[in-house]
């Protein structure tokens, strides 16, 4: 079935953030990674078949407006929740992708009973207790978009095997805005592990078996620190499973997110 999207520009602190949106039911937030979303992904036509389905671009990336005062993750997930608020949306269910699991995490601690259910995907946001999360300023931009699948085709069928000179421009945009918000200390919080306790909501965590940029310990950190989750793992996938794996991981979504 063919998927009607719209797109507008709208207005939370002073800056214009662009929204994609979709679908009818209850509602759900997806945000995206931290090299930016594509326009449309079938991961998102799925989800839209099922959910009242709303897809930003994170201040600072993509169409919305940079920012010249943010400093902080934080700083993006007090945004996200001033949006819900002017849409008139509560129990909005989050879907957060690496960079934007990060934020959905954030998100959560903020107003434990007002979200739905949470999913954080390849999440990004504590210090895995093994390994590291994959360092983008020791690579070229490209070459960090590529580390998120695990194969060459996967990251083909998504980008292109030449990407366009728009796509690296905005990869390059993309790494400047994580530098400015993400960078000491990179790509963690310290302080959010203390407290994810206090969400209410039931949370999924899925990770790819593949996942080079965000080691799985990361994964089953949030799994132990959030009081009601479960981790799974997607076979054969990097990091980027909304466009690697997306059957499978709207799947997932649908399944856990679509529950009364």
């Amino acid at each position: 079935m063919a998927v009607a999207w719209s797109d507008k520009l709208v207005d939370v602190a002073g800056v214009k953030m662009h929204l994609s949106r979709a679908g009818s039911g209850a509602p759900l937030l997806v945000l995206h990674h931290d090299i930016g979303t594509l326009e449309r992904l079938p991961f998102y036509d799925a989800l839209a078949q099922r959910f009242d389905l709303l897809v930003p671009h994170h201040p600072g990336y993509g169409k919305s407006e940079r920012p010249a005062w943010m400093r902080s993750v934080r700083d993006v997930a007090v945004m996200y929740r001033w949006l819900l608020a002017d849409l008139g949306i509560a129990q909005a269910s989050l879907v957060g992708l690496g960079f934007g699991g990060w934020i959905a995490a954030e998100m959560a601690t903020m107003a434990p009973r007002d979200i739905g259910r949470l999913v954080l995907v390849g999440a990004m946001g504590l210090k895995p207790p093994e390994g590291d999360i994959l360092d983008q300023a020791l690579l070229s931009y490209i070459d960090y978009a590529r580390a998120g699948f695990h194969t060459a085709e996967g990251f083909a069928a998504a980008y292109g095997a030449e990407p366009s000179t728009d796509q690296l421009e905005q990869w390059d945009i993309c790494r400047e805005m994580n530098f400015r918000i993400a960078w000491k200390p990179y790509m963690y919080s310290q302080t959010l592990p203390h407290l994810l306790g206090g969400v209410r909501a039931p949370a999924l965590v899925v990770w790819g078996d593949h996942d080079t940029v965000v080691p799985s310990s990361a994964g089953r950190l949030y799994a132990s620190r959030l009081p009601d989750a479960r981790l799974e793992i997607v076979k054969a996938c990097g990091h980027c499973v909304d466009m690697e794996k997306p059957e499978a991981l709207a799947a997932l979504v649908t399944s856990f997110a679509g529950r009364k």
